[in-house]
């Protein structure tokens, strides 16, 4: 098959980014005067999730600083529903693995699966909360603010959702999960959070927004009370500044990896236009994506292939290294069990676009619109097929950084690193 020539293409963002993210970090907590809440010897728990977030070691080091500075005994709570398989050992290796370590942060890292029951909602929906947090004098909710992959309203994932699904631990993931088949997200979110607020002693939460680049672009100290004024007004940041495909209409995407570390569903449903359906777009949604390939996990997943079932098409080898037991626990737990499909898997790159290009429509295979990202983090830049030369010469924010070229395999036919 005569593939399409391939060229380099790289976005211009304007995207805002905090110079000095350890300063942001002492100035807003500063802004808080905790000397008033928190007093020599009491004991903090901080959660921290599974998400790869920029910089999130420097900032939890950071903030178990300021708390140390008051006196207080801060700890590390790993925050995360069934991620892991919903074993303590293994989140507590995935916090580690973002550099949130004792010897790195000074605090020790308190990992358990084991939840008490604070409260109920007024629907009745049981309240839990991490048993190690619950003990704690206070806790510091640290949270990056984003869109939910799967669902909209004012408030979607940040510091209200870490009350819930993070520290709610397994347990909680599973009941709320459920409570979303009933009733909305923003309205078990809004009812879990007071609760938690009310109960377990929240004493301030730390928000990350991050840009286009993935980069720390705003930090924000904020008071428990205040958590969902604060979070409206930093979703509203965080749409803007999601990373973003440059084409409106694809016939195939190329993503060379997914993981946890990546999104919740493994690639951002919102980045590639699956939220609403697995497999096309929604009417308004952008962009419009006919067929997608995932070629493989990141380390950082652990195996944890979540949001495979999002793509058209795979490789052998991502299927052979999945971990399926955690897939499917985590699928399960977010009644979620289509993000676990497995799609057609084939045994090279050649293959699965030989294969795969025969399905985007009634076109020569040259002629293809193909797109080729590393993640969807990762979008300033990308390859792009030469159906969409003239498209990028015309615009502004676009530069060819890689003249059209073809399509590179290697010797056992997969594509040569990005």
């Amino acid at each position: 098959m005569r593939f399409p020539l391939m060229m380099r293409v790289e976005q211009h963002i304007n995207a805002p980014v905090l110079g000095n993210v350890e300063k942001a970090v002492h100035e807003e907590i500063a802004k808080l005067d905790l000397s008033q809440k928190i007093k020599p010897e009491d004991t903090v728990a901080v959660p921290v999730g599974s998400r790869g977030i920029r910089n999130i070691a420097l900032i939890v080091k950071t903030l178990v600083d300021d708390l140390k500075a008051l006196g207080a005994k801060p700890f590390i709570v790993p925050a995360m529903g069934s991620h892991g398989g919903g074993v303590a050992e293994v989140q507590r290796s995935i916090v580690e693995g973002y550099g949130v370590t004792e010897d790195y942060i000074g605090a020790p890292i308190k990992a358990s699966m084991e939840v008490v029951q604070v409260g109920a909602t007024e629907d009745g929906v049981p309240v839990f909360f991490d048993k190690h947090a619950s003990e704690a004098d206070h806790v510091a909710v640290v949270a990056r603010v984003k869109p939910h992959t799967d669902f909209t309203g004012e408030i979607e994932s940040g510091l209200n959702k870490m009350t819930l699904i993070g520290l709610g631990k397994h347990e909680g993931a599973k009941v709320y999960h459920k409570a979303f088949i009933k009733w909305s997200f923003d309205h078990i979110v809004r009812s879990v959070a007071r609760n938690v607020i009310k109960k377990c002693n929240i004493v301030l939460g730390l928000a990350i927004v991050e840009n286009q680049l993935e980069q720390t672009a705003l930090i924000q100290a904020v008071r428990p009370e205040e958590f969902l004024e604060r979070e409206i007004e930093l979703l509203k940041l965080a749409k803007q500044w999601l990373p973003r495909i440059p084409y409106p209409d694809i016939d195939l995407l190329i993503i060379d990896e997914i993981g946890k570390n990546i999104s919740g569903t493994g690639m951002d449903s919102n980045v590639i236009g699956r939220k609403y359906h697995e497999h096309c777009a929604a009417p308004d949604e952008l962009p419009r994506i006919t067929r997608i390939y995932v070629r493989d996990l990141t380390e950082e997943t652990h195996g944890n292939a979540t949001g495979i079932g999002m793509a058209d098409y795979t490789t052998k080898r991502l299927v052979e290294n999945a971990d399926w037991n955690i897939t499917y626990i985590n699928c399960l737990t977010g009644n979620r069990p289509a993000l676990a499909s497995i799609p057609i898997p084939f045994e090279n790159d050649r293959e699965a676009l030989e294969k795969g290009l025969l399905t985007v429509g009634y076109k020569q295979p040259e002629d293809t619109r193909i797109v080729r990202i590393r993640n969807t983090l990762d979008t300033r830049e990308v390859w792009a097929s030469k159906a969409y030369l003239a498209e990028t010469e015309s615009r502004d924010d676009l530069s060819i950084i890689q003249s059209p070229i073809d399509m590179t395999f290697d010797e056992v036919g997969n594509l040569t690193p990005f």
